[in-house]
């Protein structure tokens, strides 16, 4: 149905190739422009102020269940004023000893304009925007919605 590119460069600029000593740090280019300086978890020798993979994956699965909810509450008539979300993804050994993204947790805060849904029919909206996020439908991970 479409395609997603993205350019992921990186650069050892004369730095000595030890593990301790090589530089994590590079970049993500997106269609449009967009460039984004990612490297490493801080854990793995990265730069924290830069974006590293675990982070983005775990922003990639807050960002689609967003957007999937927003579209679900849009159909249904339901006018969204703001919609933040404390996301934590957990990378741990998965059951074959690998280290993977285990899990996400999302905690997505929602303010309706006008009456807003009561608790059963928000986590309603919520399994079907799970069910319909593409990048859920896409993982092994055990994504979790904590709402208030």
């Amino acid at each position: 149905m479409s395609e997603h590119r993205v350019r992921v460069a990186w650069e050892r600029g004369g730095i000595d190739f030890g593990y301790e000593s090589y530089p994590r740090d590079h970049a993500w280019t997106f269609e449009g422009g967009v460039r984004v300086p990612a490297t490493a978890a801080p854990a793995f020798r990265g730069d924290p102020s830069r974006v590293d993979p675990e982070a983005a994956f775990a922003a990639a699965l807050s960002s689609c269940h967003m957007l999937t909810f927003l579209a679900i509450a849009s159909r249904k008539r339901l006018v969204v004023d703001r919609y933040e979300d404390d996301a934590t993804g957990f990378l741990e050994k998965n059951e074959a000893g690998k280290l993977a993204m285990t899990r996400v947790v999302l905690r997505p805060e929602i303010t309706f304009a006008g009456e807003a849904p009561d608790a059963e029919a928000l986590a309603r909206l919520h399994e079907v925007a799970h069910r319909e996020c593409f990048i859920a439908n896409s993982v092994r991970t055990d994504i979790r919605i904590e709402t208030a």
